[in-house]
């Protein structure tokens, strides 16, 4: 893995460092929500005030304010300005695949620790998991600046290793949120498109706005590859020696297929999606992605 400077270098971040992660839709729709729960407001932190809206609960009136200006403002609190943001990081074995000098893995990675340096800088609260087949890390959300260093030094300790099992790791890290948040789940999403959409669900089930960046290598989605090859699996270890371009027509057309169903599952269960090229520079290629997100909503 990249060392820490080169994951969130200088020139990096600041072409990132302008960019707002709460699209419209989270701010005006996640944060609604919270807005309208009835358990908000007990042990958290005040923030600041905001005028008095019809259909606030007046619990939440600040009398003093209100004593000394004749106006009736709301105290508002922590957890109802801040996000709960979740990255979700696939370290299966598959994710160790490169056509060239960057992997899968370090191009999740990269993305990875850029999003988390923009939570923490819009004081919102982010947390880490990495998985494969099993849950093998979870940082919970937390909102302090200097946590970034804790997630940096997770991330550059990611050895990929594992079997893919998308689907039930992401129930069981479901099953670990307490709390509504913003879910981004970064992965190849080489694994059975039913298994990782059940997973998704879950998520949305219980109130997670939810965002998939699938990262994949440009040869496996155009399996150009020039001459005889010995395709070796790094999971199950298999290896096989064919001629692709003999392939390469049906290889294309199953992997479109299987992008389009991943593609519809998310659109049908309200989970938003997007697919990156590890040619792509990857904050490049995050820019593009959050302005259009900032576009749409």
């Amino acid at each position: 893995m990249p060392r820490s400077e080169s994951i969130l270098s200088p020139r990096a971040l600041a072409r990132i460092s302008n960019l707002q992660l709460k699209a419209r839709r989270v701010v005006e729709g996640f944060i609604t929500g919270l807005h309208q729960s009835p358990y908000h407001g007990f042990s958290v932190e005040f923030a600041e005030h905001r005028p008095y809206m019809p259909g606030d609960p007046i619990r939440h009136i600040d009398w003093k304010v209100y004593a000394r200006t004749d106006r009736y403002v709301l105290k508002r609190f922590q957890e109802e300005t801040n996000l709960k943001g979740y990255i979700l990081l696939d370290a299966s074995a598959s994710m160790a695949f490169s056509s060239s000098d960057f992997s899968k893995l370090q191009y999740g990675v990269h993305l990875a620790a850029a999003l988390v340096f923009l939570m923490l800088e819009q004081r919102d609260a982010a947390g880490l998991a990495i998985f494969d087949d099993q849950l093998r890390k979870l940082l919970p959300p937390k909102s302090v600046k200097s946590y970034l260093n804790l997630i940096l030094a997770e991330l550059e300790a990611i050895q990929p290793s594992g079997r893919t099992g998308i689907g039930q790791a992401l129930h069981r890290v479901a099953e670990r949120m307490k709390r509504r948040g913003l879910v981004v789940l970064i992965s190849d999403l080489l694994d059975e498109p039913e298994q990782i959409i059940s997973g998704l669900k879950h998520f949305r089930w219980d109130g997670h706005e939810v965002i998939v960046l699938q990262v994949l290598d440009p040869l496996e989605m155009s399996f150009a590859f020039p001459r005889d090859a010995r395709f070796h699996d790094l999971e199950t270890q298999e290896t096989m020696i064919t001629q692709p371009w003999h392939l390469q027509q049906a290889y294309q057309q199953e992997m479109n297929r299987f992008l389009e169903e991943l593609k519809a599952g998310c659109r049908e269960n309200g989970v938003d999606y997007a697919l990156f090229s590890t040619r792509q520079p990857y904050d490049y290629a995050l820019m593009e992605y959050l302005n259009k997100r900032k576009r749409l909503y």
